[in-house]
């Protein structure tokens, strides 16, 4: 062997220890929480809340940096681009990582492949909102009403990609109609037109709306899941109003860049883990109307084979409404 091939093997070995030592004391510095939004939104909120459980438990702060644009994933592609060292993370979502595959023809990463999955943060359901002056007072009546006023009935979101953008998309589908679309610079105008009466109705996240339906400024017609939201249990479910078929709920989950090493996954899924487990955290969340993930959605595994369904059930749904964006 010469000497070139003995200082590439003592390297190669070095290298090789380097990982679980790391790892061991892992994290030494503060680590920063990409969130592909902006501030003040319902991904944005919950990841702070989740934040703030894991730097106690981490013992180094999780610092959030908010980089928005092109539905969320200029933020993703960032990620991409990150060490993969552990000190670099995100919280993707059901735009990012599942919608985003149909809608952008020239998507610059793979959302299951160029990151490490480190586990689902939360679910949270889906309402269906109006303005206060749209005649229908229930679900059943609304969708009549969609049908009849088809050509004229807008919906607003928050722009293409958005999640009250492809939830607003399933809905439609279900019902066989195609509305206007009045898309907005994040969820905050849409809602501020909605309670304005400016555009007549909004699918968005329970975390989002549920003050506005408390306060009696917009409608909600059911909530789309399998049982009443605690958040606001006057409201009935998709089922119980008449429309069982319109069944999804919005998630966010913890990733960190493509090769990072298996025990700072670990590490990170703990801090995770013991983030959702913690009292204060879950009464916070169950205030906004999230739902905690059960079983392996928890784990790196189960977030990936989570991801891949997901990503198979979005792209027919989006594809049938010919909808595309650039990113």
């Amino acid at each position: 062997m010469n000497r070139r091939h003995i200082i590439a093997a003592t390297a190669a070995a070095v290298m090789a220890g380097v990982v679980p030592a790391a790892a061991q004391t892992y994290p030494t510095r503060p680590i920063t929480m990409i969130i592909p939004f902006a501030a003040g939104g319902p991904t944005d909120v919950v990841a702070r809340i989740v934040a703030e459980a894991m730097s106690k438990n981490l013992g180094q702060s999780v610092v959030i940096e908010n980089v928005a644009g092109a539905g969320g994933t200029t933020g993703a592609t960032r990620l991409t681009q990150q060490q993969p060292d552990g000190y670099s993370i995100m919280i993707g979502h059901t735009g990012t990582h599942a919608a985003s595959v149909a809608l952008y023809p020239n998507l610059r990463y793979n959302p299951v492949t160029d990151f490490a999955q480190i586990g689902l943060v939360n679910t949270n359901a889906i309402l269906i909102t109006a303005k206060k002056a749209l005649p229908p007072n229930n679900l059943s009546e609304f969708v009549a009403w969609l049908k009849a006023n088809e050509r004229t009935a807008n919906n607003a979101h928050a722009g293409i990609g958005s999640v009250s953008h492809t939830t607003c998309l399933l809905l439609h589908a279900i019902i066989g109609v195609k509305p206007q679309s009045v898309p907005y610079r994040g969820t905050g105008p849409a809602m501020n037109d909605l309670v304005a009466g400016q555009v007549d109705y909004l699918c968005d996240q329970v975390v989002n709306v549920a003050p506005q339906v408390r306060a009696g400024t917009i409608k909600a017609f059911a909530v789309a899941q399998a049982a009443r939201n605690a958040a606001l249990p006057d409201v009935p479910t998709t089922a119980e109003a008449g429309l069982p078929a319109y069944q999804v709920v919005v998630w966010n989950a913890m990733l960190a860049p493509k090769g990072t090493p298996e025990p700072i996954v670990t590490r990170l899924n703990q801090a995770l883990v013991a983030a959702l487990n913690d009292d204060g955290v879950k009464a916070r969340l169950a205030e906004l109307g999230a739902d905690l993930p059960t079983g392996n959605l928890a784990t790196p595994a189960g977030l990936r084979a989570f991801l891949e369904a997901e990503i198979a059930k979005w792209t027919p749904v989006i594809k049938a409404a010919g909808v595309t964006a650039s990113n």
